[in-house]
C-alpha cells in the first residue's frame, strides 16, 4: 500500500511540473507577441504570469524535496525526483528569459515603429517547438525523442547568429535605429536562451529514463 501511494505522488508530482510548463510556455508565446505587436498589456499578463511560474516553482521545489527525505527512492524514482527539481529549475528561467522580452518591449514603446530584418516569430516558433517536444518527451518517458530536442539547438544558435549579424547592419547602416536594432538583439538572444533550457529539459528526460547523466555533454545554461 505505501507504494501505491509513493506512485501516485509522483504521478502527481508530473502532473504539477507540466501545468507549470504549460504556464511557461503560455508566458514565451505572450512575451513575444507582446514584442512583435508593442502591446503593454499583454506585458503586464507576462508579468502576472510570472507570480504564478515563482508559486508553482516554490511548491514544486517542497514537494519534489518532501519526497526525497520521507521516501528516500532508488534507481529510477531517484532520478526522477531529480530531473524533475532541474526541469522546474529550467522551466523558472524560461518564464524570466519572457520577463526579459517584455522589458525590452517597454523600452521601445515611445520609439518609432521599424521593421528589422530578423525573424523573430520564426525564432520563437522553433524555441516553443523544442519546449512541447521536450515536454511529450517527458509525458511519454520517451529518450529517443528527448534526442531529437537536443539535435535542434544547432539551428536556434544559427537564427541568432544571423539575426545578430544582420541587426548589427542596421546600426551600422541606419545609426538612428541603434535601439531598436540592439533591442532587437537582446530579444533574439533571450529566444536562444529559452531553446536552451528546452535542451536542458531533454537532457534532464534521458537523464531520468537512461540513467545517462550528458551533462558535460552538453553546454547547460546557468543564469
Amino acid at each position: 500500500m505505501p507504494r501505491i501511494h509513493f506512485q501516485q505522488q509522483l504521478a502527481e508530482l508530473k502532473d504539477k511540473l507540466l501545468a507549470m510548463a504549460a504556464l511557461a510556455q503560455q508566458a514565451v508565446e505572450s512575451a513575444l507577441e507582446a514584442y512583435l505587436r508593442r502591446d503593454k498589456g499583454l506585458c503586464k499578463f507576462v508579468k502576472q504570469n510570472e507570480r504564478a511560474i515563482d508559486t508553482a516553482q516554490r511548491e514544486l521545489d517542497e514537494m519534489a524535496y518532501e519526497l526525497l527525505a520521507k521516501e528516500q527512492p532508488m534507481a529510477i524514482d531517484l532520478r526522477f525526483i531529480l530531473a524533475v527539481i532541474k526541469i522546474n529549475g529550467d522551466l523558472e528561467r524560461i518564464g524570466d528569459q519572457s520577463m526579459s522580452i517584455t522589458r525590452r518591449t517597454k523600452e521601445i514603446l515611445p520609439l518609432d515603429d521599424v521593421e528589422l530584418p530578423a525573424d523573430f516569430a520564426a525564432m520563437g516558433e522553433f524555441a516553443g517547438e523544442m519546449i512541447r517536444t521536450a515536454l511529450q518527451a517527458l509525458l511519454e518517458g520517451d529518450a529517443q525523442l528527448a534526442e531529437t530536442v537536443r539535435g535542434m539547438d544547432d539551428e536556434i544558435d544559427r537564427m541568432n547568429r544571423r539575426a545578430h549579424s544582420d541587426l548589427l547592419k542596421v546600426i551600422e547602416e541606419k545609426p538612428q535605429f541603434t535601439q531598436q536594432a540592439m533591442n532587437g538583439i537582446l530579444v533574439a538572444k533571450n529566444l536562444e536562451r529559452i531553446a536552451d533550457h528546452a535542451s536542458n529539459i531533454a537532457t534532464d528526460v534521458i537523464f531520468w529514463v537512461r540513467g545517462a547523466d550528458l551533462r558535460h555533454e552538453l553546454s547547460l545554461v546557468i543564469d
